[in-house]
């Protein structure tokens, strides 16, 4: 009973909301704020040969361990010594997860941030304020818990995610049509739900075939639910959802599930064909965050533009087409804005889906 009321007074909540889905979504939060944001950066400071944002992006880009540790501290609560020390925690979980065992290029850094951030957070929060010498303690437990974890088991995260990350881009090149399937709906419904589907790419490395099933995925989901609901949410709910988010529907889909059909069926037809018909990619290893962000601020198709600069560059692509272009827009925004709204609309006349279903509060 003492322990439970410590825990209490710390405001240690351990549950799978708590660091399931409001430490995961806070993570990319501090993704976008700084990869996804260095990643736009670059992108352009090399488009249009402006030096200083690239510099900028570069910059970005460095900190995204820190960025995203610091996130996950303010989601979790974190005092501020505990939470201004998790600059460090996340910094060297994000480095060393993103090696592997042997040494090698690993995917999992921000997975390794993820679960070591936690950690080190927790255990800040249980020292702070419990000394007189608390300037010391509390960043001494935070810093040295969480660089401690980060070598312990950091390059280990590292190289599960590469492994699985690899095994569903494997699967994904074999079986394009199914793997566009279950990718683009999975990825795209975590896209849609209270966690991050900008994580979970970042984490697995998920690029290539399998980053373009996800980005598929997250624009039906975006897309879809700003043009379906147009009818009650007019103009404001189009943008916000179209370039925001459609989480914005979590709190309709929880009344009535049966609006998340459209969209999601839209996004089983639009995965296989980003896959098989216009081989729709994300190969900016550094982007692998972006294939889990569809429309979101067009991170999603900077990205794959990104992914056709760097294989222009690297000599794999000849150039970028005009079927290049006609298959990202279709994929992104022409197909989900017309597939959804005609999925939906059998299910209208059946009163599964009725007016006002899909207001947003």
């Amino acid at each position: 009973m003492a322990f439970k009321d410590f825990l209490k007074r710390k405001n240690i909540v351990i549950s799978a909301k708590r660091y399931g889905i409001d430490a995961l979504g806070a993570m990319a939060q501090g993704l976008f704020a700084s990869l996804l944001i260095g990643t736009i950066l670059n992108t352009l400071g090399s488009q249009l040969g402006i030096e200083a944002l690239s510099t900028c992006g570069g910059y970005a880009s460095a900190m995204s361990g820190a960025a995203m540790a610091i996130a996950i501290g303010y989601a979790l609560q974190a005092p501020p010594l505990v939470l201004f020390s998790l600059a460090t925690v996340g910094y060297a979980a994000n480095a060393l997860g993103s090696t592997t065992l042997s040494g090698g290029k690993g995917a999992g850094g921000p997975l390794a941030v993820l679960f070591i951030a936690v950690i080190a957070a927790e255990f800040g929060k249980a020292v702070s304020k419990e000394t007189k010498v608390d300037i010391l303690v509390t960043p001494l437990v935070t810093i040295l818990v969480g660089v401690g974890l980060s070598a312990l088991i950091a390059p280990a995260i590292g190289t599960a995610a590469s492994s699985v990350g690899s095994v569903i881009m494997w699967a994904t090149d074999l079986q394009p049509f199914l793997m566009g399937i279950v990718v683009s709906v999975v990825i795209g419904m975590a896209l849609t739900l209270p966690i991050s589907s900008a994580a979970i790419c970042a984490a697995l490395g998920l690029t290539g075939l399998a980053g373009g099933a996800a980005v598929a995925g997250c624009c039906a989901q975006m897309v879809g639910f700003a043009v379906m609901s147009f009818k009650e949410n007019k103009w404001g709910g189009l943008v916000s959802q179209g370039i925001g988010t459609s989480m914005l529907q979590m709190g309709n889909i929880v009344r009535n599930p049966r609006i998340w059909i459209p969209p999601t069926l839209a996004s089983a037809i639009t995965g296989p064909i980003a896959t098989c018909l216009f081989h729709l990619q994300m190969n900016d290893p550094a982007s692998a965050v972006a294939s889990g962000m569809g429309t979101c601020g067009l991170v999603g198709q900077i990205g794959v533009y990104a992914g056709w600069v760097a294989d222009v560059a690297a000599g794999t692509k000849a150039s970028i087409t005009g079927m290049d272009w006609i298959g990202l827009i279709l994929i992104s925004f022409v197909l989900p804005a017309v597939l959804t709204p005609l999925i939906a609309a059998p299910l209208r006349k059946a009163g599964w889906i009725k007016d006002g279903d899909l207001k947003l509060q």
